[in-house]
């Protein structure tokens, strides 16, 4: 199991910038996005920390390490970054997709994640950042298992809601098993891999029933799919709001 929950962090590290909001500034400029994208693509990490100003949301030297990490991961690791969708509140979005590979003994690992961000930018470089959305999957085998993330993006305080994984195809016979685990804020910035309990999968996929904190914040969730065809590892990151104007930004 070491090697599964090896997979984990790096799913995690991919493209973080950080989990703090940031006091909102000037949008990073059509330039600046694409100094980033150079600079994530270029392998080189000081080049990446040479674009963040330390402030509230950002600190470049931990980004530092965890893109650091993430390249050692997977070599190969693309970039892409373009503007998206403005919020309701004005504030225009950064989406960030990153894609990357890596074979680690018989196996061949492929990663996919994706963040919309909202951020700022001074003296031409990033000073600030919200999440606004943020998921991650890391596949094994030689196809990709389809899979339906039903987690949701925003949920209010203290709400129960549910965390389900699914696998599109039917088991047809096969054996799966498959785990959900929370993964903490110092966790994550550690890069640890929670400790995730595996057990048979009788409904083709994982499903929990959660509850929300009573504060304003973030959680993530780890889940893990081992079926014969491969291993599928997914993150997905919740926002929790206090006002139900909030769930959709």
């Amino acid at each position: 199991m070491s090697l599964l929950r090896s997979s984990l962090p790096a799913v995690l590290a991919a493209t973080a910038l950080s989990f703090t909001p940031a006091s909102w500034a000037a949008a990073p400029s059509a330039a600046l996005l694409l100094s980033l994208e150079t600079a994530l693509n270029s392998g080189s990490s000081s080049s990446v920390s040479g674009l963040l100003k330390a402030g509230p949301g950002l600190d470049p030297v931990q980004l530092e390490a965890r893109y650091g990490a993430l390249r050692s991961r997977f070599p190969d690791a693309r970039w892409q970054v373009s503007p998206g969708s403005p919020l309701k509140d004005g504030r225009s979005t950064v989406q960030i997709k990153v894609s990357g590979s890596r074979q680690e003994g018989p196996y061949r690992y492929r990663l996919e994640a994706e963040q919309l961000l909202a951020l700022t930018s001074g003296e031409g470089r990033l000073t600030g950042e919200e999440v606004i959305q943020e998921t991650s999957t890391l596949r094994s085998g030689s196809t990709d298992l389809p899979i339906s993330v039903l987690i949701p993006d925003a949920v209010l305080t203290g709400q129960r809601y549910d965390v389900d994984v699914v696998l599109d195809d039917p088991l047809d016979g096969a054996v799966a098993a498959g785990g959900i685990a929370a993964i903490t804020t110092a966790q994550i910035n550690q890069s640890q891999s929670p400790d995730l309990e595996l057990a048979a999968l009788g409904g083709g996929g994982v499903f929990k029933t959660v509850q929300a904190p009573f504060q304003p914040g973030s959680q993530t969730w780890a889940v893990l799919l081992v079926h014969p065809q491969g291993i599928v590892s997914t993150t997905k990151r919740v926002r929790v709001v206090a006002d139900k104007a909030a769930l959709i930004p």
